[in-house]
């Protein structure tokens, strides 16, 4: 989850008790920001092996693509935000194992602090990155009514909370984001907690990983927004 990149972030949050770091414009800035290639409509480059240490190009078929279109339009049950980020889940699921059979990657969920630099496995930044990625992919194929693909997002929290009775600390932690059209409305999609292939949380990013609710100091649980 925390690569070398992310020491500032770990710094401030030392500094800060608390923060949110959110970007507007488009993903373009988070490519910069770690080098990687942005999509060139079904052209993506795969982050692995920790903060994109390495980076394996990929390409979606057209029968690929319609395959995913497929999964989409089947798993919707009616034309509506809720739905298309529902189906958005399950599209991410595949292509994640998609591209994970081809590339090698074999990731465990969470963080393991002694992967970096094992190209199987992924930390929060190249599962939010290719997250990303794979909604581009979508959105260059009109899959994507409801919904833009915004920049990533991160948040941390170094004062210790408390998670189940437990003291815990809530390091630097990344996720890609989609804004719903009519309301604004912008949405963490996470696969970074669930095994690979699995479907990713979809929270609202103002209760995703750290709530920012006055009302509560507590971590609220990741949800799925579609199970298989």
């Amino acid at each position: 989850m925390q690569g070398r990149t992310l020491v500032a972030l770990v710094v401030m949050g030392l500094a800060l008790a608390g923060c949110t770091y959110t970007r507007s414009g488009p993903p373009s800035v988070h490519y910069s920001e770690f080098r990687v290639s942005p999509p060139q409509v079904n052209r993506i480059e795969v982050c692995h092996a920790y903060t994109c240490q390495m980076k394996t190009p990929y390409t979606f078929s057209k029968s690929e693509i319609i395959k995913i279109s497929g999964i989409m339009r089947r798993v919707k049950r009616s034309d509506t935000p809720a739905e298309e980020r529902r189906a958005i889940a399950y599209a991410v699921a595949h292509m994640e194992t998609t591209v994970g059979k081809a590339v090698g990657i074999k990731d465990r969920p969470g963080m393991d602090f002694v992967s970096s630099g094992d190209p199987t496995q992924q930390d929060c930044v190249d599962e939010a990155t290719n997250t990303t990625s794979y909604l581009l992919v979508l959105q260059s194929n009109g899959l994507l009514k409801h919904h833009v693909v915004r920049t990533p997002m991160a948040k941390d929290n170094m004062i210790k909370g408390v998670l189940k009775g437990k003291p815990v600390e809530y390091w630097p932690h990344w996720a890609a984001v989609i804004e719903e059209k009519k309301t604004g409305q912008r949405w963490a999609v996470d696969s970074w907690p669930f095994k690979m292939g699995e479907n990713p949380g979809v929270d609202k990013v103002e209760d995703w990983y750290i709530s920012d609710r006055p009302q509560t100091a507590q971590q609220k649980p990741q949800t799925r927004t579609a199970q298989r």
